[in-house]
């Protein structure tokens, strides 16, 4: 028996490794004292984080509670093997950091599916979340193990990620090649390994208690984990590639990169990845840029070259002026790199055995709890075919895409009670236009297809908190027509201007912490109190699609559900059934939220996703 002790919070732990049958015996003995205390915490080592791609194999399970730690060497097999997978399914109550990595990590090597885990598990990273679900960045500890044991056990908490990256180095590996290399019996590893679950065990109690003094809702921690597990189904089930479609286009892509970049290189550009050049020639050419990074470089973004290319977010023509070509040629060139690059070549590069790329789907990603798909997807543009055209249903299925329908102007209506906006919702028909409705409410029946763009920029402005200038450049509006639509807005629907000062004052009343009405925290910036609009609305949006999925799985559809994106759900089914199942989807997303109709509409594509969006297959 290997047997490592270290200090945590002042008191002596020890992280155990069996060796013998003896020494797993005695492991058998701990674990049904420690089961009859509590739940168990458990975590994994394993070579890689591609849960599916070849190798991938399982090295370590590792079993704990506030003092021990077992590490059983699962990668020697036999009886090591067989131990581990017996206490994992004998366990009645688990604790695990991000539960979805090992929840697939045990199914694909362990055969014990996430469908046996998932009731039993609490998930210390959702716990943490819904505490505060702040990044470091923005001022929180973050969702990270050791940063969490660090505030709430013991501020003493190694940083397992740099220290091990120090022993890889040293042993001749790399960051990414350590998992996999580094011997088995590596004491430093060994005691990381062990560490972790007794850090879980120890935080679980400390986040439960911080939640109940909070008053977070249990029905929320429920909730939450919940959706953990319906997205950590659709990750395992993957999305299908087609090969002989991905490869070319990461080649065309490849020559039309190249081809933009030799348009903007007549103009002076020789990389269209460095600002400066772009700045110099943009400023060459009479335009003017103003605005700057916080180093006091001027910026040349996206943000800044759309408008001038005269292109709005969705790279269509705005018709506000005649396109810059260097502008245009950079935007071009980027976005051909970044999609050969970032997408096409990474589907091939990503492939599992079964033709599969398997994205993570992160269900609390943002402050607001935003879910975020890895692998590019959720950065996708939404009117664009070409990448999503590189996706395919089964084999005899076609894609399905529901979408709920102006979600976000739905979510303020309800929230914020507006009269005028909710009698339209009510009253509208199936084809409503809130935003063509909005510009007729303040324009009158002359109201133009220009008036509907620019009001709709301003309803965006209130939910995402654009600001005029923003607003101005996605419109192609001058800002002072922008500033005299958001004062129209303002005073067609006042209501939002006083639940914004309502809901500000909660937040400084609750120490800069607003709570949406589904009861999470949601904390503000002290200098961007106005974004609790935003955060709000895209709190409550999320918590709706939350609660779809969940209809979804309830009407026996997860099967065919593949990804949660943005407000859309997609999904693959049987040809022949598709116009029922899709039609069922949309049952699932809609109802009534505070006399809101929240609305959805599926549309059956044919064999790839890009069908949905204009591609021919």
């Amino acid at each position: 028996m290997i047997e490592l002790r270290h200090d945590v919070a002042g008191e002596t732990v020890t992280v155990h490794v069996p060796e013998t049958t003896e020494d797993l015996d005695n492991f058998w003995k701990w674990f049904y004292r420690a089961r009859a205390r509590g739940p168990i915490a458990i975590d994994t080592e394993t070579t890689g984080l591609d849960v599916f791609g070849p190798p991938f194999r399982l090295r370590t399970v590792q079993f704990g509670d506030e003092r021990d730690a077992w590490v059983i060497l699962y990668e020697r097999g036999g009886y090591h093997e067989t131990y581990a997978r017996d206490a994992l399914l004998r366990a009645p109550e688990i604790l695990i950091h991000n539960a979805a990595y090992d929840w697939l990590v045990l199914g694909q090597c362990a055969g014990i599916p996430l469908e046996d885990l998932a009731p039993r598990t609490t998930d210390t990273r959702v716990l943490a979340a819904l505490i505060d679900p702040r990044q470091p960045s923005e001022g929180g500890a973050g969702t990270a193990l050791k940063p969490l044991s660090a505030k709430w056990v013991d501020p003493a908490a190694p940083d397992t990620q740099n220290g091990l990256t120090k022993v890889f180095n040293s042993l001749g590996f790399t960051k990414e090649t350590g998992w996999a290399g580094i011997p088995l019996t590596n004491k430093i590893y060994l005691l990381y390994a062990g560490l972790d679950v007794i850090y879980t065990a120890r935080l679980a109690p400390v986040l439960r208690r911080e939640l109940a003094r909070l008053g977070v809702r249990p029905e929320l921690v429920t909730y939450e984990h919940e959706l953990a597990r319906l997205c950590a189904v659709m990750q395992r089930t993957g999305l299908l590639v087609d090969q002989d479609y991905a490869a070319p286009l990461a080649r065309r892509l490849a020559e039309e990169a190249e081809k933009y970049s030799a348009v903007a290189a007549r103009y002076g550009v020789a990389s269209v990845g460095s600002p400066a050049q772009v700045a110099e020639a943009l400023q060459g050419m009479g335009e003017p840029l103003t605005e700057r990074t916080d180093s006091g470089a001027l910026k040349v973004d996206k943000a800044v070259l759309l408008p001038l290319a005269d292109l709005d977010r969705d790279w269509q023509r705005i018709g506000a002026r005649e396109p810059n070509p260097v502008a245009a040629a950079v935007l071009r060139a980027k976005r051909a790199q970044k999609w050969g690059v970032s997408y096409a070549q990474r589907f091939m590069n990503k492939l599992s055995s079964a033709g599969r790329i398997h994205p993570v789907i992160s269900p609390l990603a943002a402050r607001t709890g935003r879910m975020s798909v890895t692998d590019g997807l959720h950065q996708l543009p939404s009117s664009d075919h070409v990448i999503r055209r590189a996706i395919l249903a089964e084999p005899g299925h076609v894609m399905i895409s529901t979408d709920f329908q102006a979600i976000e102007m739905r979510v303020l209506a309800a929230l914020a009670d507006v009269k005028a906006m909710k009698s339209g919702f009510l009253s509208g028909g199936e084809k409503f236009d809130i935003h063509a409705y909005t510009a007729r409410l303040i324009k009158g029946d002359a109201a133009t297809p220009r008036d509907r763009k620019v009001f709709k920029g301003a309803g965006f402005g209130k939910v995402y908190g654009g600001g005029i200038r923003t607003i101005s450049r996605q419109t192609g509006a001058t800002e002072a027509e922008i500033a005299q639509a958001v004062a129209a807005y303002d005073r067609a629907f006042p209501e939002i201007k006083r639940a914004s000062a309502r809901w500000q004052r909660q937040a400084f009343q609750n120490g800069m912490v607003f709570v949406s009405a589904t009861g999470r925290r949601l904390p503000l910036d002290r200098d961007r109190s106005y974004a609790v609009v935003n955060y709000a609305c895209q709190s409550v949006a999320r918590d709706v699609l939350g609660q779809a999925m969940l209809n979804v799985e309830s009407a026996g559809l997860l099967e065919y559900c593949r990804l949660p994106i943005h407000d859309e759900l997609l999904a693959s089914a049987p040809a022949n059934d598709a116009e029922e199942i899709a039609r069922e989807f949309a049952r699932c997303m809609t109802w009534p939220l505070y006399g809101v109709p929240i609305e959805a509409e599926a549309e059956v594509g044919g064999r790839s996703w890009g069908s949905l969006y204009g591609a021919d297959y």
